[in-house]
């Protein structure tokens, strides 16, 4: 275990950002879990350079993620990190693909993603079967640069996973984030945007199916530093069978000193069951009175009746009629990933949702 650890305490469960966590059962997770190994295959694009450095091999790594608390600090105790790096004004044709399989036990890593200037760049993290996980990724997307990047989590029913990313825009720069979270006992993740200078566009789109049982968190922060940036936050959720618990925090932060920016956030979650629980707290801290529009929007519910009577008086059965309406609800999430494979396979892990679905 990594010393840096020490500087940080066990959370107690009551503060802020701790207050919906289990805990509890992360750490008997942590306790329990003998060394482990995951193993990462990457399949880059064209033209891009992939390489496992070690530790303090590259002055890129931890510029922009300095550990604040234990699981931020555990996942810095990689002894090697991954580092794709897209050269400047340069398009690979095929996304590069970062597939993690859990192969049982404890394990961490850390990932560097710097899209340099002009470039253009899709990264899908692909994460899977069992472990107890903690990594942290960092983004850097260059002046004018575009950069996707899809994190899939379809992990085993008893893993754990804590994760944190952050990403750096540049002058007129785009990102967008697109997070899936299916499978897992315990999913937490930490995305974070922060721009570095005018005209920067960030997109964070989000689709998360909890069963009995899983907590499925995420805690989402644009920090608007930098005036005339532009951000969108969407992410849907939908919840069934006793214990399932989902958290979605999206906090955006407008500076005082900034002028023009733009930015709305949105979650929607709908509760499939009885026994299930959706927590959802959006956040806008306004500093400026010189914006061009910030709003925040939260919704948690069940059917809505007036859909399911419309198709059933269509001679839709009542059970088709329930899966259609949350088909579509996901339905413009899953339309933003521009990989068909991957759509594809959304789309077939929630119709496999459904066929265990206690409607």
């Amino acid at each position: 275990m990594s010393t840096l650890t020490t500087d940080f305490p066990v959370p107690e469960g009551r503060e802020e950002a701790w207050r919906f966590t289990p805990v509890k059962r992360i750490e008997t997770a942590l306790a329990s879990a003998e060394p482990g190994k995951v193993v990462i295959e990457r399949s880059a694009g064209a033209g891009t350079d992939f390489a496992s450095v070690e530790r303090g091999g590259d002055p890129r790594l931890g510029s922009l993620l300095t550990p604040r608390d234990r699981y931020e600090a555990l996942a810095d105790s990689y002894e090697r990190a991954g580092v794709l790096t897209v050269p400047r004004n340069t398009a690979p044709d095929e996304p590069t693909i970062v597939t993690v399989r859990g192969e049982g036990g404890l394990a961490f890593a850390h990932l560097l993603v710097d899209v340099e200037e002009g470039a253009e760049a899709t990264v899908i993290l692909d994460h899977s079967g069992a472990a107890t996980f903690l990594a942290n990724a960092e983004f850097r997307v260059g002046d004018g640069a575009r950069l996707t990047v899809v994190s899939l989590q379809d992990w085993d029913d008893d893993s754990v996973h804590l994760g944190t990313h952050v990403a750096c825009v540049g002058r007129d720069a785009t990102f967008r984030s697109i997070v899936v979270s299916l499978g897992g006992g315990i999913v937490r993740l930490v995305p974070e945007v922060r721009f570095t200078s005018t005209g920067g566009d960030a997109e964070l789109l989000g689709l998360f199916f909890a069963d009995a049982g899983q907590h499925l968190e995420h805690r989402l922060l644009v920090d608007h530093a930098v005036s005339h940036c532009r951000s969108r936050v969407n992410y849907k959720g939908a919840l069934q069978g006793e214990g399932a618990h989902t958290v979605w925090i999206g906090d955006v932060v407008i500076a005082a000193e900034t002028v023009g920016t733009d930015t709305y956030e949105v979650n929607r979650n709908l509760v499939l069951s009885d026994g299930a629980h959706a927590d959802s707290v959006p956040n806008l801290e306004i500093y400026s009175g010189e914006v061009v529009g910030a709003g925040h929007a939260s919704a948690t519910g069940r059917f809505d009746d007036l859909q399911l009577f419309y198709l059933m008086s269509r001679g839709i059965p009542a059970d088709e009629a329930r899966r259609l309406v949350v088909r579509g609800f996901f339905a413009d999430v899953i339309q933003r990933i521009a990989v068909p494979a991957l759509r594809e396979r959304l789309e077939n892990a929630i119709e496999a949702e459904l066929e265990r679905s206690v409607l």
